[in-house]
């Protein structure tokens, strides 16, 4: 098996906030990060698979980008994410949810030849996530 992996970029906003908190609780725990602000994220998907003899190639990176462009970049890119993505209404926008959503709209959609490894998501140039799948 061989890994490849393609990254994307994309910019959204997200407010972390607990409804079931007060006030004082949410600035102790989020902090400046109560207020509404954005990254640049950059998204970076991991695919494994036997690499194909006449191409050379263990997906076709093609159809890889019009899946991920399609049901993630489209989604997220100028969001913002607690707001716009129905998935997250009772979740924190965090870069640990992010990846399991990412991975859930990605799964079953990776073209035929390669399956999904993982999906790593680097928020800041000091923070990110990686998923593997549930276990």
């Amino acid at each position: 098996m061989v890994n490849l992996t393609k990254q994307y970029k994309f910019c959204a906003a997200h407010q972390y906030w607990n409804k079931d908190w007060s006030a004082d609780k949410n600035d102790e725990v989020f902090g400046e990060d109560v207020k509404v602000h954005g990254h640049n994220y950059l998204l970076s998907i991991t695919v494994k698979g036997s690499i194909n003899k006449e191409s050379g190639f263990i997906i076709d990176i093609k159809k890889l980008n019009d899946v991920v462009n399609k049901h993630i970049i489209d989604i997220f890119d100028h969001s913002q994410i607690e707001k716009d993505i129905l998935w997250f209404k009772d979740k924190q926008p965090s870069t640990e949810n992010m990846v399991v959503y990412i991975w859930n709209e990605l799964v079953d959609r990776i073209p035929s030849g390669a399956e999904l490894y993982c999906i790593k998501l680097r928020e800041t140039p000091t923070i990110y996530s990686e998923y593997f799948g549930p276990k």
